[in-house]
């Protein structure tokens, strides 16, 4: 259950990207499994887009609330055009996060909680099962039969990333916290996107909550943004990572996994070939769209 606020948030984007790790944390309990792991001070915290999930996983629910209707094929076009950038360049641009953000509050204020959830359960049998990185989800298993507990951390809805945590039978997720009063979303973030620094917040606070011993911890991800979240860890380890995260990780002898099946080259000239076939994609699903 998401924490009610009758005022918006503050300000100032530290104190909202504390306030959003702290409401992640606490969601999270929420999801607790009343069982004792066998290992209780060792865990494992897993990115979502790129690590477990090829692709963004926003834009998979995007693509499940416009068939629900809930918005425009413009809107969808439009979110098309983000993901295609996401999956081409490999990097997650402030702006795109910003607009994926303020779009998604847009599109289910004044909808029911039940709702959201609900449709996630749909989503990730139509999009998401079939995009799951099989060697990243042996990883997560490899955890699991050790006794340790296993949590998602994603910029995603909270509602959505606990699906997929269940339905990949982890622990628990932690996720971006939507603001809703008697169980009707309200249009406003309780803090900011569970991105970047946050989820290094939300980390500190669930091992405090749960007693872990973060130098026992692992932690995954494509992302030069969770670099505050793997230097938390003892174990960090970067999957699929992009540029800057595979120069960080070598840098500081950190483990490095690549999941993908061709290597893309990291140039000048690769990335405008990238952003030119995003163009394409985003045209093709629109056109597609607009078919159906």
């Amino acid at each position: 259950m998401s924490p009610r606020h009758g005022t918006g948030p503050p300000r100032n984007l530290q104190a909202r990207s504390i306030l959003a790790g702290q409401a992640a944390a606490a969601a999270a309990e929420v999801e607790q499994a009343l069982a004792q792991p066998a290992d209780p001070t060792a865990a494992a915290f897993f990115d979502v887009d790129n690590t477990i999930m090829q692709g963004a996983s926003i834009f998979l629910l995007a693509r499940g609330l416009h068939e629900r209707e809930f918005f425009s094929t413009r809107d969808i076009a439009r979110a098309a055009w983000q993901q295609a950038y996401f999956k081409y360049v490999g990097v997650e641009d402030a702006e795109h996060i910003s607009q994926a953000r303020n779009a998604a509050l847009q599109f289910i204020a004044g909808h029911e909680v039940r709702e959201l959830e609900e449709i996630g359960e749909e989503v990730f049998d139509e999009y998401m099962a079939a995009k799951i990185w099989p060697g990243t989800r042996a990883m997560a298993q490899w955890h699991l039969d050790r006794g340790q507990r296993v949590w998602l951390l994603t910029a995603a809805p909270v509602e959505i990333a606990q699906v997929i945590a269940r339905r990949l039978g982890l622990t628990g997720a932690l996720g971006t916290v939507a603001e809703h009063v008697d169980g009707v979303y309200t249009g406003r973030l309780v803090g900011e996107m569970l991105h970047g620094e946050s989820k290094a917040v939300a980390v500190r606070a669930l091992a405090e909550s749960e007693g872990l011993d973060l130098d026992r911890c692992y932690a995954y991800s494509d992302s030069s943004n969770d670099i505050p979240m793997l230097s938390l860890v003892g174990h960090p380890c970067a999957v699929n990572p992009d540029g800057a995260l595979r120069a960080h990780a070598k840098e500081n002898g950190w483990l490095v996994r690549d999941y993908r099946t061709g290597r893309k080259v990291a140039s000048v000239g690769a990335k405008a070939a990238a952003a030119g076939a995003v163009s394409s994609v985003a045209w093709l699903i629109a056109r597609r769209l607009r078919r159906s």
